[in-house]
């Protein structure tokens, strides 16, 4: 019978979910959804004096608006501490920790001075048991715990993508699995914590894996068999370097405040260290197909902006109006526009802009023309088609658009074929001066489409405006 795949993500809330983060989730969640599995979320926050409860929601927040459903959880380490307790009272009770009298300001001196010899710098074991004899405990001495590490023989790291990592066990000294105040260090209450979630698959990044060898002893002297890990490459940025904020943004929660679409963040990541052919684009039920630890890479991702943005231009050109005109409102009333009520006419605006955004945000800026009563008309293209040549055809359009029943584009491009023929006009001798009374510049969508979805009642004000300009010998 074989056993149920149960993969976690373990974020500790000390700020925003990380790029590297959310792609540590994704790939655990994949896994989980591949196999049939469970997905579990819990979250590290043993280190209170950085964790905070407002990083704790917006990592949840992030999580939501990737789609990385958990199945268990959150569970929160601080209300835990009674099994880590208790573990940590089987490990003495059973000769495999001991607790540890050395004051921190001389075990730093060591450490200093290991490092001007040139040494690693590792716990002497003065006061690790000799032989199996514990020595006596001073009990007005504050102590840490530390775990009994063997002194001799190997630890290997059996990893999915890595494959066989060895690490000889007299390079790992004794750890501290309790600090003076009886609170559990971080490698214990995760191994811990994965013991008693059942965890039969660890997927992180490759920084954590100097810390595999160590969590390992742990579950063998806690007595049972590790989980099979897997260490992804980290995710550098464009010049190879650990990606970091001076590469632009790393946050999930920026990336959603600039507009960017959840499918396309998803589908930029999974990529980053992992591969399926050739494929670029996958839909999620592809992803969860196809996902498997065998195709993810051994070198590390590089990030790069201008592939996401493509990614998400993408989407913004696939996804249904109906779901655009329902994600843009908070980005309309960011850049201060009213929001409009009107869903059926926020998906024509929209419709007329999508070919030419990458973002939400973009598409709000693009659409500035349709959100603002008032625009501003770009003077150097005022000056070059607001010309008192163009005014008797704009006042003859706006005596012919207001006569029209039906203000659709087909009418309203019949108008204009009509009034080209009569002034003898190319279509753009006309549809320019228009395009710039109507938006203020002199690049928009059709003229066709922006007139319908201004409205008459817009398009006459703005032609009328233009004729002031044009009056005015500006």
């Amino acid at each position: 019978m074989m056993t149920t795949v149960r993969t976690r993500f373990a974020p500790s809330p000390t700020g925003y979910l990380h790029i590297g983060g959310a792609r540590t989730a994704l790939f655990n969640y994949l896994f989980a959804r591949h196999h049939g599995g469970k997905f579990i979320l819990r979250i590290e926050d043993t280190d209170r004096e950085r964790s905070t409860p407002e990083a704790i929601e917006a990592i949840l927040q992030a999580l939501k608006w990737l789609r990385l459903d958990w199945d268990e959880g959150p569970f929160y380490q601080t209300e835990r501490y009674p099994l880590y307790k208790e573990k940590i009272q089987q490990l003495l009770s059973d000769g495999k920790a001991y607790r540890c009298v050395c004051p921190p300001e001389e075990l730093e001196a060591k450490r200093q001075l290991a490092q001007k010899e040139k040494r690693k710098p590792a716990y002497d074991g003065t006061c690790r048991p000799k032989e199996g004899v514990i020595p006596p405990l001073s009990q007005d001495k504050p102590y840490t715990i530390r775990f009994l590490s063997p002194r001799s023989g190997t630890t290997v790291v059996d990893d999915a993508v890595k494959g066989g990592v060895v690490f000889e066990n007299h390079e790992l000294d004794d750890l501290i699995i309790a600090r003076t105040d009886g609170t559990p260090t971080y490698n214990f209450c995760v191994v811990v914590d994965d013991i008693d979630m059942g965890i039969t698959h660890i997927i992180r990044g490759d920084d954590h894996l100097s810390n595999t060898p160590r969590q390992i002893l742990l579950y063998q002297a806690l007595g049972y068999t590790p989980p099979q890990f897997a260490h992804v490459p980290l995710i550098l940025g464009l010049d190879k370097a650990r990606l970091s904020k001076r590469h632009g943004a790393t946050s999930v929660t920026a990336y959603r405040e600039m507009g960017y679409f959840p499918e396309a963040l998803v589908n930029y990541l999974v990529r980053l260290g992992w591969s399926h052919g050739d494929q670029e684009i996958f839909s999620r039920e592809e992803l969860i197909e196809q996902f498997s630890l065998e195709n993810v890479g051994k070198s590390a991702g590089i990030f790069n902006p201008e592939k996401l943005l493509w990614l998400n231009s993408h989407y913004m050109k696939i996804l249904p109006l109906s779901r655009l005109a329902d994600e843009v409102g908070p980005f309309i009333a960011a850049k201060g526009y009213p929001v409009p009520q009107d869903k059926s006419w926020v998906e024509k605006m929209l419709a007329t802009l999508t070919e030419r955004a990458k973002t939400l945000t973009e598409l709000v800026d693009l659409g500035r023309f349709y959100l603002s009563e008032e625009i501003s008309i770009d003077e150097k293209a005022a000056k070059k088609f607001l010309t008192p040549e163009i005014r008797e055809p704009i006042e003859r359009l706006i005596s012919r658009l207001s006569a029209l029943q039906k203000f659709s584009e087909q009418e309203i491009e019949q108008t204009f074929a009509e009034l080209l023929k009569e002034k003898g006009l190319a279509l753009g001798k006309l549809a320019q001066p228009v395009r710039v009374a109507l938006t203020g510049s002199a690049a928009s969508p059709g003229i066709y489409e922006v007139i319908a979805v201004l409205g008459k009642e817009r398009t006459i004000r703005r032609l009328e405006k233009a004729l002031d300009y044009i009056d005015s010998g500006r």
